[in-house]
């Protein structure tokens, strides 16, 4: 069971080579790079552009960049703004009532709920730049799911 959406994995993709590139980059070569549908590659640029992590330029030299340094992006920023926060199960959603039926008699709730705050603290800590390295300390194309997930 994966932890990331495939959206919140190729946000991540995308503002990784946009930190790798400080003058930016197009749609169209995102979507080259990774392999991506290039009408998906624009729907989650456009999504981070609404949600204030990239900057949109139009023109003939246009594109997208970083809307701020990735060492001020938090994992946890990046899943709430893409509409995804973790939660590691339904009775920890937040306030309001919880879909789960077990809830009254539930034995591990508590130390669920223990986990899924731990989790969300880590998430905190880790910024963009701490997962994709300094800036153009290597070449996009050696980018990979290996750098990603260290």
């Amino acid at each position: 069971m994966a932890l990331l959406s495939r959206k919140a994995d190729y946000a991540l993709l995308i503002l990784a080579y946009l930190h790798h590139r400080p003058g930016g980059g197009c749609a169209r070569e995102i979507a080259a790079r990774f392999g991506l549908k290039p009408a998906f590659a624009a729907n989650v640029l456009k999504l981070l552009c609404r949600r204030g992590l990239v900057k949109s330029h139009r023109g003939i030299h246009g594109g997208y960049a970083l809307a701020k340094p990735a060492r001020e992006i938090a994992l946890s920023e990046l899943l709430d703004q893409l509409g995804e926060p973790f939660h590691l199960a339904d009775c920890n959603r937040g306030p309001g009532p919880s879909p789960c039926s077990l809830e009254d008699v539930c034995p591990v709730r508590g130390a669920i709920a223990e986990v899924d705050r731990r989790i969300r603290e880590v998430l905190r800590a880790v910024t963009l730049a701490e997962l994709v390295g300094p800036p153009q300390a290597q070449e996009c194309t050696q980018y990979g799911l290996e750098v990603l997930h260290r």
